[in-house]
């Protein structure tokens, strides 16, 4: 029976998915967590892939990318660097193999802000013209549609994901977690915005399952329900007894943001399997262990 080759294994949904299924190989230059049993593989660049040649895999999920906004909009190549670059190089190799299935990751914020109706669907217009991170996600989409004849892909456009990881991260409810055991002061730029935000195990479970379909395209994944970072915050002290202040800065995006999930729900059953409330409080349980708070 053909591998399944995970890219990204020590990264933030990586490791997540690699515990779902032990037989899924890491390959990455960092080991994933302590903790993963899965055989990994290291390599030093996307640049010589022959060492992948001895490997009997038919699908890949390619989590090798960056989402620091910021960073990456004041920083004049990173989003080239980081997102579009290693999918041409990995897709340039998988299309001279027979494979089944490739599965990479854009956002949801490639959809038009202006024009978009809630729960935004995976036919809604797109605008890749907002930021340098934006159209970097589209730039990738269209390197995985160039090779899309030789490489059966999905693209899962994902929504806001959280969930507990050692890594500083730049996404909201990650970064207010690591600050809450790191920091006497908690501050948010704005607790208004309201959003779909998907627990990285739901997102995992997934994942996993639009791997085993016969469908190509795009995708969107979230999870459904809308919440606001108010919501977060409130939940977020009550688990902590600590205060989130809101500085109420502008922030970038949409003000409301929910994600139609009929697609991947018809393609493969799946639901999430956590509420905010549940997907928080695991969060902060496990990562209050790894602060020993």
């Amino acid at each position: 029976m053909k591998k399944t080759i995970l890219f990204g294994g020590s990264g933030f949904l990586g490791p997540v998915v690699l515990k779902k299924n032990p037989e899924i190989i890491s390959v990455g230059r960092n080991k994933p967590p302590r903790d993963t049993i899965n055989n990994h593989i290291n390599f030093k660049s996307l640049d010589n892939l022959k060492f992948l040649d001895d490997i009997d895999f038919d699908k890949v999920i390619f989590l090798i990318g960056s989402s620091n906004h910021h960073v990456i909009n004041n920083t004049v190549t990173m989003g080239l660097d980081f997102n579009v670059y290693p999918l041409k190089k990995i897709l340039t190799y998988l299309s001279k193999r027979k494979i089944k299935k490739f599965i990479c990751f854009t956002t949801v914020l490639l959809y038009d802000q202006k024009k978009m109706t809630l729960p935004v669907s995976e036919v809604q217009e797109i605008n890749p013209y907002v930021n340098d991170y934006i159209f970097s996600k589209y730039l990738s989409e269209e390197i995985v549609k160039y090779f899309s004849s030789k490489v059966p892909s999905i693209i899962v456009r994902l929504s806001n994901i959280y969930g507990y990881t050692k890594l500083i991260r730049p996404d909201l409810i990650p970064t207010i977690m690591y600050n809450i055991f790191t920091k006497k002061e908690i501050k948010i730029w704005n607790d208004k915005p309201k959003r779909d935000f998907i627990f990285t195990e739901d997102a995992a479970d997934a994942v996993l399952r639009l791997l085993e379909t016969d469908y190509t395209g795009i995708v969107n994944l979230g999870s459904g329900v809308m919440n606001s970072v108010n919501k977060i915050t409130t939940l977020v002290e009550q688990l902590s007894g600590k205060k989130i202040i809101s500085e109420n800065k502008p922030v970038s995006g949409p003000m409301e943001l929910k994600v139609n999930i009929s697609l991947v729900k018809k393609l493969t059953g799946w639901k999430p399997a956590h509420s905010l409330e549940e997907g928080l409080t695991k969060t902060y349980a496990i990562m209050k262990g790894y602060y020993k708070i």
